[in-house]
């Protein structure tokens, strides 16, 4: 499976609204609500300008999108890791994760937040990305757990 990673430009919105809306609308019908379906094409725009989001490719089909925004010296925010289902289960967001920790070279922090009912992600991010724990918050109406991996 050959996989690659592209920098998304402006003009990238529509398909990454896409791979957005097929990655996250579980989500949304089961909360309610999901900061990433369903954003219009200037939010996404907005969001591309704010942080660095890296389209993945697989065979160079479109199907899933890590953002990554740097909070200065060292530490990183995963805004999200989305891949659409079909392709989920294939080790692709494990790779997505290993390839961030390797284009930002200086990185020491690393977070993210999950779901806190969403055992498969808390798992992928603890079992096999080597994040732990360190608390639980509110993002809307969802309760989530704030994730964080050290150098």
């Amino acid at each position: 499976m050959n996989i690659n990673y592209i920098k998304a430009r402006k003009d990238d919105a529509d398909m990454l609204i896409k791979i957005y809306n097929a990655s996250f609308y579980d989500d949304y019908v089961k909360y309610g609500e999901c900061p990433a379906y369903g954003m219009s094409r200037e939010s996404m725009k907005d969001a591309i300008a704010k942080s660095t989001k890296l389209i993945i490719f697989c065979e160079d089909i479109p199907i899933g999108v890590i953002s990554v925004i740097s909070k200065g010296n060292g530490e990183y925010y995963i805004g999200g890791l989305c891949v659409i289902p079909k392709y989920q289960g294939k080790g692709i967001g494990t790779q997505a994760i290993k390839f961030i920790l390797d284009y930002y070279a200086d990185w020491t922090k690393v977070t993210l937040i999950t779901p806190v009912d969403k055992e498969q992600n808390v798992m992928f991010y603890t079992k096999k990305c080597g994040f732990k724990v360190v608390g639980t918050e509110m993002d809307g109406n969802v309760k989530v757990f704030r994730l964080l991996k050290e150098w």
